[in-house]
């Protein structure tokens, strides 16, 4: 099975090749809520995802509630001193905020 992802409206869904049902089938990633969807070609794929992006979206209207977004933009993150100590000096030597220098430095990791 390989895996790859999709984006829609700032949703991320991973992708998997389901060989023994011929299938893509989708899910979405960073929510507590279990969305997925499923088709047979690529094309097909990302119109389901927009079906169930956008069907999500509206329920949690019709419903009143506020849709849960991937991530909230804030990241709690414990390291060791050693390390917090190293990364603080690699975003001094760049001129940087240590927020500004790790968002960075995770943006290159994730490869956005």
């Amino acid at each position: 099975m390989s895996t790859n992802t999709m984006i829609y409206k700032g949703y991320i869904a991973r992708i998997e090749f389901d060989d023994r049902d011929g299938i893509f089938v989708g899910r979405l990633l960073g929510m507590r809520d279990i969305i997925s969807f499923h088709a047979t070609t690529v094309p097909k794929l990302r119109k389901e995802m927009a079906i169930a992006v956008n069907d999500y979206l509206a329920d949690c209207e019709e419903q009143g509630i506020k849709p849960e977004k991937p991530a909230s933009g804030q990241l709690m993150l414990r390291v060791p001193s050693e390390v917090h100590a190293a990364a603080n000096i690699a975003a001094q030597a760049a001129g940087k905020s240590l927020n500004q220098w790790a968002s960075e430095v995770i943006r290159q990791a994730a490869h956005l």
